[in-house]
């Protein structure tokens, strides 16, 4: 019976504030339409909207991050099933590059000894290096051609820059050749500025020494020394060398002459192999 009680009296109470609240928000919505900007309900509005500004920033970062998380999540799986396809093709990239590269020099080199082959008008055959002796004793290397291709003991071989060594033995399809910085090898030579004549000779440290000129003659750095062709060892008129250095003076009996080789074994990747002398107008420089 209380509980009625308490119920019945509070019926009236609550349908008068209901009423009052409609009053008071038809009143506020008249007046909010009527004021301007600058009214004390839109201040009201402003402010209430500044406060909760921060709230909604804060549920506006969580829901991107949530899906950052999801992509990068998504972005991570993709990495995982993709990443070795990735590898081998790099891989595959890798060794074009390497494989242009290759190609890039060996068509400068060969470019080099085309050069050569035409200033001197040589008729030869360009090989491949495809062996190198270790030894020190013995400067040679060991190339893709041999008797089946024309080449013979005694021929003249060339690198990209002039006369690097002889072939001294051959099979049907390969030949060995020893450098001019084998330190048994000899050949015939001129200086050609002054047109003595000497001897250039290896040596166990990989240099080559101008030997027998005679002891008055003048040789200076740079001069250039070409075969001679005597004794009939290597073609003559070819480039040996530069005089890079000269320790003593003219009549000094023990002076030193150091020539620049143009090829060490561990250098050369194709030679060409002089098969004819030089031409007549290109022999012995500038005689």
């Amino acid at each position: 019976m209380a509980l009625n009680f308490q119920n019945s009296d509070a019926t009236p109470l609550r349908r008068v504030l209901l009423v009052l609240l409609l009053v008071v928000s038809l009143v506020m919505v008249t007046v909010y339409a009527r004021e301007g900007a600058d009214g004390p309900l839109h201040a009201v509005q402003n402010a209430v909207a500044s406060a909760v500004a921060p709230l909604k920033f804060v549920g506006t970062s969580a829901a991107a991050g949530a899906d950052a998380a999801g992509e990068s999540l998504g972005n991570a799986t993709a990495d995982e099933s993709t990443l070795s396809g990735l590898r081998q093709r790099n891989a595959e990239l890798t060794e074009q590059l390497a494989q242009d590269e290759e190609l890039r020099q060996e068509n400068e080199r060969l470019r080099g000894l085309l050069d050569l082959k035409g200033t001197y008008d040589l008729d030869g055959v360009a090989a491949r290096v495809v062996g190198r002796s270790s030894n020190a004793y013995s400067q040679t290397v060991t190339i893709d051609v041999g008797e089946n291709d024309g080449v013979d003991t005694g021929l003249t071989v060339m690198g990209s820059t002039g006369v690097v060594g002889q072939v001294i033995a051959t099979t049907g399809s390969t030949a060995t050749v020893r450098l001019l910085t084998d330190p048994g090898s000899g050949a015939g030579a001129i200086i050609q500025s002054s047109r003595a004549e000497g001897v250039v000779r290896g040596s166990l440290d990989g240099l080559l020494y101008l030997e027998a000129v005679d002891a008055d003659v003048v040789v200076n750095v740079d001069d250039l020394v070409v075969t001679s062709g005597l004794g009939g060892s290597y073609t003559r008129g070819l480039l040996i060398g530069r005089v890079v250095k000269v320790e003593g003076s003219p009549g000094d009996a023990t002076r030193r002459i150091v020539v620049s080789p143009n090829g060490t074994a561990g250098a050369l990747e194709e030679v060409f192999v002089v098969k004819s002398p030089v031409a007549d107008d290109a022999q012995g420089g500038d005689q």
